[in-house]
């Protein structure tokens, strides 16, 4: 599993991946927006054939080999249902685009690949705590997004598990990034904390320890798994 496409990879949670997966000895080819360097290739989800041409980009980079695909990219803005019909709607479905339709897009590109070359694979889905309780109220896009990622990673698991094709989501709770601190500071910071028992939230170093786990070493057996990262701050 050593060829590996990761989404998202401009900050955050998936720098960190990418870069604990290069510690490891993976190639990885990152996406973004726009890219920065050689090792990124440039695709911006809002439009819909951007998958596409992030998975066949990847897959020429890669030299024809994929046994990794880390669904990351993620949008998080608040969409308040005060606000017009038309932001509103558009909001919802750039999130939706964004969070959910991409990473699906790439998996059945991936699914699609190692069935027709007989390869096995593997999916790490990341989703969020949301995805379990909810959201704040202007943020119901974004928990609808990582629930239907769940539901998605578990029936990738489920139906292409005997082909050897593995499927792993994390739902990490509040992180330490840029798109949560501006998440914190509207919900009262420190104030928020008191919800999460272990005190602080999570690095974006220990989501990224749990997505190289799942890339490389995760068994089989733990396929369709969830694995939740959250401070206690929800427990099922």
């Amino acid at each position: 599993m050593k060829n590996i496409l990761v989404t998202g990879t401009s900050r955050g949670i998936g720098a960190a991946i990418a870069a604990q997966l290069r510690l490891r000895g993976a190639t990885v080819i990152g996406h973004a927006t726009t890219a920065h360097d050689d090792q990124t290739v440039a695709a911006d989800f809002a439009q819909p054939i951007a998958p596409q041409m992030l998975w066949q980009e990847a897959l020429e980079k890669l030299g024809g080999k994929v046994d990794v695909l880390v669904n990351n990219a993620g949008l998080f803005a608040p969409n308040p249902v005060e606000g017009s019909d038309f932001e509103w709607l558009d909001l919802w479905e750039d999130t939706l685009r964004i969070n959910l339709t991409a990473a699906a897009q790439l998996s059945r590109f991936a699914l699609r690949y190692w069935r027709a070359s007989g390869r096995k694979g593997r999916i790490v889905h990341i989703a969020s705590r949301a995805g379990h309780r909810g959201d704040s109220p202007d943020h119901w896009h974004y928990a609808a997004a990582k629930g239907g990622m769940l539901a998605l990673h578990k029936t990738i698991a489920r139906a292409y598990a005997s082909q050897g094709i593995l499927s792993f989501a994390i739902a990490p709770g509040f992180t330490d990034t840029a798109m949560a601190g501006d998440y914190l500071a509207s919900r009262g910071g420190a104030g928020l904390l008191a919800d999460i028992p272990l005190g602080r939230v999570a690095t974006p170093d220990e989501i990224a320890s749990i997505a190289t786990f799942c890339a490389l070493d995760a068994p089989a057996s733990m396929t369709g798994a969830v694995i939740d990262a959250n401070g206690a701050s929800y427990v099922r």
